[in-house]
């Protein structure tokens, strides 16, 4: 059996789940508005090995998204991931996000989702799968307007999920186009796939892995007291 530790910390989401051959058998998530992984995701860890009655030794892998996302969220998430794997000398796994949150959605032949991540402003970050979890279009950042994805929407029904997903649907009135939301990316969904890349052998080399950012970090002014 493959016992795989997923990590999701991309958005204010902090999700962990232990899937056994691809399947969750325990998961802690703290879908918050404001972050909280600095405080609960090593909690979380061992509280779903606990409650699994899983030693940290019988894990084979550990997973872990690799953004786009939050910077912080990220870095939070890839540095504990690195730390169990180095600690149990075991694979790291990089699930992307977007291909996780899509996951989320049930379509139907011929439909469309596009996962749809908040990246300030009108700017989101966005990638685009079938009904088979096919790549259509890769993760990308972009500014909405009442014309994005109007090549897609004019032949199919398009799904838009995530908590970028408001802002759309300010400016879409397409009639083909459905609207998700109040959805992060969270732990559940990131099992199967991961556990596919296992079968696969598609690992990160621990020592060098970075999140994938897409954007630079820009760090705010403090604010006047």
């Amino acid at each position: 059996m493959t016992h795989i530790l997923c990590l999701e910390t991309a958005t204010t989401n902090c999700s962990v789940a232990l899937s056994i051959n691809g399947e969750v058998v325990m998961m802690q998530e703290d879908n918050a508005k404001k972050y909280s992984h600095a405080e609960r995701l090593h909690t979380f860890i061992k509280e779903v090995l606990d409650k699994a009655g899983v030693a940290q030794e019988k894990l084979d892998a550990i997973a872990v998204s690799k953004g786009p996302g939050s910077y912080t969220g990220l870095r939070i998430g890839v540095s504990a991931a690195k730390g169990l794997c180095a600690a149990l000398d075991i694979p790291l796994i990089a699930v992307e996000t977007l291909r996780s949150l899509s996951r989320k959605q049930n379509l139907t032949h011929n439909e469309l989702v596009v996962p749809m991540l908040d990246a300030r402003r009108m700017e989101v970050y966005s990638a685009i799968y079938d009904s088979e979890g096919n790549v259509i279009r890769g993760t990308e950042a972009q500014i909405l307007d009442e014309t994005s994805f109007t090549k897609y929407l004019d032949k199919n029904i398009v799904h838009f999920i995530g908590n970028g997903v408001e802002k759309f649907k300010e400016v879409c009135t397409h009639p083909n186009a459905r609207f998700v939301t109040n959805e992060l990316p969270s732990a559940a969904q990131m099992a199967a796939i991961s556990d596919q890349k296992f079968t696969e052998g598609l690992f990160e080399d621990v020592a060098y892995f970075e999140p994938y950012y897409l954007k630079d970090f820009i760090a705010g002014k403090p604010k006047k007291k």
